[in-house]
């Protein structure tokens, strides 16, 4: 069995599934749905018609060009993770089927049912692939079948464990905005440098409202806070990759040195109330927005358009300045200034040396 495993590549393990598999389902969901929402906010404030008119009717619902990409949600990201998992040709195209089953039975916490349905579907998939004279109907029949029969299975109750897990988060946030601030803002903040995909877990539990502003404060506080206190030795190019790319590049730093990252996950432990309690800072747009900070300015972005969903609906009269001032702040200013501070005194206590902190 171990052999056989190894020859399908088969590799059950926390790596494959929750690092490599959820990392590429977060880029799915980027690429369709948090696109989708991108292109439909663009047309709304710029009044683009072709962004703005309906370019389809489905099954009597129109979609307009964002519509479209959102609505390829389910398969973009079943693809993402069956692409991770090293699925060959025949495999991976049946992931379309299996994403969007799992999607649309999965309600509102289809992200974490596709990323279960997924796995499964790709690895009885990758086993039986070339193993017969007719692998063009086998290898699509069993993939397609084991995920839509585990996507009626399991994706209903993953969807709703997700959500009310999701739920749960939100209402303590609302309840207990300073505690849950922090603690949001922390968890999700060092998920997003770890080697995981904060923004696939904020998707899968659906987190928006206060809770979403401070996962936003809390990514927020450690990609901009690497970029500043690792300044003098990365210069122009570090602040930029790390800044609006990604803090995981300073993984290898943090295993090395673990207390390289006091000052980040200790400057989100205060803008994450100061979000929730002082601004009220929230995430009305896509729950992927959530844990992506400021990496190419998702987490504004999504930010932005919930205030413009907001309005829309009537719940929100306008974008005030002291809406733009907060996330301005929260999402640049204190992070910097808060991190620069704390790294100080950390360098001083000789906990951090030059050098530490070197891409």
């Amino acid at each position: 069995m171990k052999e056989f495993l190894r020859k399908k590549d088969i590799e059950i393990s926390l790596k494959r599934y929750g690092i490599d598999a959820l990392g590429a389902m977060a880029q799915g969901l980027f690429c369709s749905l948090l696109i989708g929402t991108i292109i439909n906010t663009i047309g709304t404030q710029f009044k683009i018609p072709f962004l703005m008119q309906s370019v389809a009717t489905i099954a009597g619902t129109e979609y307009t060009v964002g519509g479209l990409a959102s609505a390829m949600s389910g398969p973009a990201m079943a693809v993402a993770i069956g692409y991770a998992l090293k699925c060959p040709p025949l495999v991976l195209f049946s992931m379309i089927t299996v994403g969007f089953a799992a999607n649309a039975l999965g309600g509102a916490g289809g992200p974490l049912a596709v990323l279960f349905v997924a796995i499964l579907a790709s690895e009885f998939g990758k086993a039986v692939s070339k193993e017969t004279k007719v692998d063009i109907l086998i290898t699509p029949l069993v993939t397609i079948g084991v995920g839509v029969f585990f996507s009626w299975l399991i994706a209903p109750p993953l969807g709703r464990a997700a959500m009310a897990v999701g739920n749960l988060i939100m209402w303590a946030t609302e309840l207990q905005p300073f505690l849950m601030g922090i603690l949001v803002s922390v968890l999700v903040g060092m998920a997003l440098t770890l080697p995981i995909s904060s923004a696939a877990i904020c998707a899968a539990l659906g987190l928006t409202g206060l809770a979403g502003g401070a996962a936003v404060a809390g990514c927020c506080a450690q990609m901009i806070g690497f970029a500043v206190i690792s300044f003098k030795e990365n210069k122009w190019g570090g602040l930029i990759s790390q800044g609006i790319g990604t803090s995981m590049l300073q993984m290898g730093n943090i295993v090395r040195n673990p207390k390289v990252w006091i000052a980040p996950t200790l400057a989100s432990a205060i803008t994450g109330p100061i979000a929730t309690c002082i601004f009220k800072l929230r995430m009305d747009g896509a729950p992927v927005s959530s844990g992506m900070g400021t990496c190419g300015l998702v987490g504004q972005i999504g930010v932005y358009t919930g205030w413009v969903n907001d309005i829309a609906e009537g719940t929100k009269a306008a974008i005030t300045a002291f809406d733009w001032i907060g996330l301005l702040l929260i999402s640049f200013v204190l992070p910097a200034v808060f991190s620069f501070i704390i790294h100080v005194g950390v360098v001083k206590l000789g906990w951090v040396r030059d050098g530490d902190l070197k891409l």
